[in-house]
């Protein structure tokens, strides 16, 4: 499973969603107070909340899409999916970045901001992957 490089950018892509959005920083506000993914489930405010419930879903669909390696259509839609979802995740970010209320100072940004980026690039990497390795299968089928 993992011998396909389809299935390691997959793998990537989950670590990502999982793993390191809930360890490294997302922001510090302007209390100097370091935000990370697990605080944003304590806030009130809708919009915060359903930040780690996103990350949570592309982790799911990631893990499903990795598992789905016999059926690369699956993999394909999956990813498509989880690439819209990680879009609608990157939107909410920087939504929340650039309308930070009574903010007069600038907040720093953490490493965390970027990571719907990443996973979003290594998914269409896998998308590439899957389609070469179908048209191959494909094209061996029509030897047959």
């Amino acid at each position: 499973m993992l011998q396909r490089i389809q299935s390691v950018y997959i793998f990537i892509a989950i670590l990502l969603a999982w793993l390191v959005a809930f360890l490294v920083p997302f922001w510090i506000d302007q209390n100097s107070e370091v935000i990370y993914l697990n605080s944003l489930f304590k806030n009130n405010e809708l919009l915060y909340v359903t930040i780690p419930f996103l990350f949570i879903g592309s982790g799911i669909i990631s893990f499903i899409s990795l598992l789905s390696f016999k059926n690369r259509t699956r993999q394909i839609i999956s990813n498509r999916v989880n690439i819209v979802i990680n879009f609608l995740l990157l939107g909410i970010i920087v939504y929340h970045l650039l309308s930070l209320p009574g903010e007069t100072v600038v907040s720093e940004k953490g490493i965390g901001v970027f990571i719907p980026l990443l996973v979003i690039v290594f998914l269409v990497l896998t998308n590439k992957a899957i389609i070469k390795d179908d048209k191959l299968v494909k094209s061996v089928d029509r030897l047959r």
